[in-house]
């Protein structure tokens, strides 16, 4: 027997230490820096002047939950959350692709700026990159069917 499999949590083991190992140990690095530099604004951000712009803080408040998901799929491991963060990477993609969009197009929507504004030029475009990593790392390591 090979492969050991956890009662508790139905996972497979050597599948749940796979995802956060190797380059995913980068991306979980990624994801948990940006979990709370991404929380750590919208709260700053929210506790100082929610009325100046409360659509980019809680953009930003959604970018951590986001951030904060993926980076526990990462680390917990299993095919459920494999698959569960895929989907989290290409909506977190869509998010940052709209938002970037958005805030190019019109700059009077956003008077602060969020975590995805302009693709995340303000973080060296690392939002805009980060899912397409994720989402590549991920699809490699899907479970054998």
């Amino acid at each position: 027997m090979a492969e050991s499999t956890t009662e508790s949590t139905g996972r497979n083991e050597s599948d749940g230490s796979r995802l956060g190992s190797g380059p995913g140990r980068v991306l979980v690095w990624f994801y948990g820096v940006f979990t709370v530099a991404a929380a750590s604004r919208s709260i700053v951000q929210m506790i100082q002047d929610f009325g100046k712009a409360p659509l980019a803080y809680v953009l930003s408040a959604v970018a951590a939950v986001v951030y904060g998901f993926i980076t526990f799929s990462l680390v917990r491991g299993g095919e459920r959350l494999r698959r569960t963060a895929l989907v989290c990477c290409a909506a977190e993609l869509v998010f940052v692709l709209t938002v970037g969009t958005w805030t190019l197009a019109d700059k009077s929507a956003f008077p602060d700026a969020t975590v995805w504004s302009d693709y995340g030029a303000g973080y060296l475009l690392i939002p805009v990159i980060l899912p397409v990593l994720g989402m590549l790392w991920l699809r490699r390591n899907r479970a054998a069917a």
